[in-house]
């Protein structure tokens, strides 16, 4: 009798899952969201020009200032991103709304320009024009700050308000994420807009104390967006069904003679 010897049977390595599409926009929305963190250090880097009305005379370094409008340019780029990533998916719900954050999104980028620009010229002022009457410069710089105050109080403190009313309403409806993320955005955005209209008709010199502390709800929101799209993704719901039903190419299946 002929004994057959067999082979050991080797372990055939598990195939790797692939990401789907919605993921992959989950998490590079999830990513951009996380990045436009990234210029809250300005608030210290700025402080020399923002504090010191005489600092255009001076002779010190303008690193902070540059790395500060280097950041600010990430973030507004990164804000944009947001929208953009987040469109295809949001659109589902409501086309108009998820229209309007991204047209909220892009002039909240604009505006950020706009300061970033204002400041960075002082930069040109300091070192062009050291020899100018020293009161004309320091009007002139004060005026460029005042337009980077203005800039950042319409953009990153109003927008983000209109923008968490925007696409909060759209992620409570549609349920992509745990309710109570959105839901931050949706009561911190209403009291942000009040602030920054006190502000405005001037009940408030600045967005500090009682003024300031609808800026953490909102920044809760967005914060926490970001990571859950990061580490959790979307949410099974119709939306997804939806977006995974229509990038599904249609199967054809043969018939047998």
């Amino acid at each position: 009798m002929a004994i057959t010897a067999q082979a050991p049977a080797t372990k055939t390595p598990a195939k790797r899952v692939p990401m789907t599409s919605l993921r992959k926009t989950a998490l590079v929305a999830g990513v951009c969201y996380l990045i436009t963190f990234i210029s809250v250090p300005t608030l210290a880097l700025y402080g020399p020009v923002k504090d010191h009305r005489d600092w255009i005379l001076s002779s010190g370094s303008h690193t902070g200032v540059l790395v500060g409008g280097f950041l600010e340019v990430i973030m507004a780029l990164a804000s944009i991103g947001t929208a953009v990533t987040l469109y295809p998916v949001v659109k589902r719900q409501n086309e108009g709304v998820a229209l309007g954050f991204v047209a909220a999104r892009v002039l909240e980028a604009v505006m950020i320009f706009t300061g970033v620009v204002s400041l960075l010229s002082l930069l040109t002022l300091r070192q062009d024009l050291g020899g100018a009457n020293a009161a004309s410069l320091v009007t002139i710089a004060a005026s460029h700050v005042a337009v980077y105050n203005w800039t950042f109080l319409l953009s990153q403190t109003l927008m983000p308000g209109i923008n968490a009313l925007l696409l909060g309403s759209l992620m409570y409806r549609s349920r992509l994420v745990p309710r109570v993320i959105p839901l931050m955005g949706l009561i911190g955005g209403p009291l942000l807009i009040i602030a920054v209209f006190a502000t405005l008709f001037g009940q408030h010199s600045s967005l500090t104390g009682l003024a300031g502390l609808p800026v953490i709800p909102v920044a809760a929101w967005e914060f926490s967006l970001g990571v859950w799209l990061v580490v959790k993704g979307f949410r099974p719901s119709p939306i997804t069904a939806e977006t995974t039903a229509a990038s599904t190419p249609l199967a054809y299946s043969g018939v047998a003679v």
